[in-house]
């Protein structure tokens, strides 16, 4: 029995209003720009499959911005938010490229973050999101464990979402269990279903503080698949670390 939340409902979101901080224009920009450049980068590629949009990068700079504003809401200052070379020394490997980090004066780390996105082509790349998601938790919490962050508290470290809201990907997908049967949340899960469990589970086994899952059907359609994995949890959570380690920036 899985004590992960099944909540199947995909919301939109109308509010997004944070200690009188309001960002869901910010979140409106962020997922028009993530559109505008993968169809910029899938008409460049060429290519009459997605793969030019999947491997482009720069499809979530919007939502870096978005953090960025946050951060610096929060009382971070611009020269401690690192959107640039981010490279974090791990245990498994010798270091890994995260999309923004929060390093004090001091040099310690207060927040990494990583954003990843999928429309389309989900049976190739799902299970390589997972392996990203988790591999990259595991590695940074190791090498924490490790003294390689020395003298600081553990980091607040983040993973953020964009999955597209299609036919495909609200259809179930079809479990292998050629020797033993798949968990039982599992059983009619959608991509969509699969994402809110992974989310979810991160959050439980504390690979992550935080996570947050926006469903994208356009431009102009987008919204929260859980409310645990929300856009406002995950920004509130973020927003709550940083104000508490705001000693660290004077």
């Amino acid at each position: 029995m899985t004590n992960v939340k099944q909540d199947n409902t995909l919301k939109s979101i109308s509010d997004l209003s944070i200690n009188n901080k309001e960002y869901l224009s910010l979140v409106q920009k962020a997922v028009k720009e993530f559109w505008d450049t993968k169809k910029k980068q899938h008409s460049a590629s060429g290519d009459s499959t997605n793969r030019g949009a999947v491997v482009g990068g720069k499809q979530m700079d919007g939502f870096i911005s978005l953090l960025c504003k946050v951060a610096q809401d929060a009382g971070v200052p611009a020269n401690c938010i690192i959107t640039d070379k981010n490279y974090l020394p791990g245990y498994f490997r010798s270091s890994k490229d995260w999309d923004m980090l929060i390093i004090t004066p001091s040099s310690k780390l207060i927040a990494a973050l990583e954003l990843k996105s999928q429309v389309g082509s989900y049976g190739n790349n799902f299970n390589n999101r997972t392996e990203e998601a988790i591999g990259s938790a595991v590695d940074l919490w190791t090498a924490f464990r490790e003294g390689q962050f020395p003298n600081q508290q553990a980091p607040w470290v983040g993973w953020l979402m964009i999955v597209g809201r299609d036919k495909v990907s609200e259809r179930p997908v079809r479990n292998y269990e050629p020797h033993f049967p798949v968990r039982p949340e599992f059983n009619n899960a959608t991509y969509i279903d699969r994402y809110r469990i992974l989310c979810q589970k991160l959050i439980r086994e504390r690979q992550y503080s935080s996570a947050a899952l926006i469903w994208t059907s356009d431009a102009n359609s987008f919204g929260d698949v859980a409310d645990d994995i929300s856009i406002r949890s995950f920004l509130a959570s973020f927003i709550g670390h940083l104000n508490a380690v705001s000693n660290e920036f004077k």
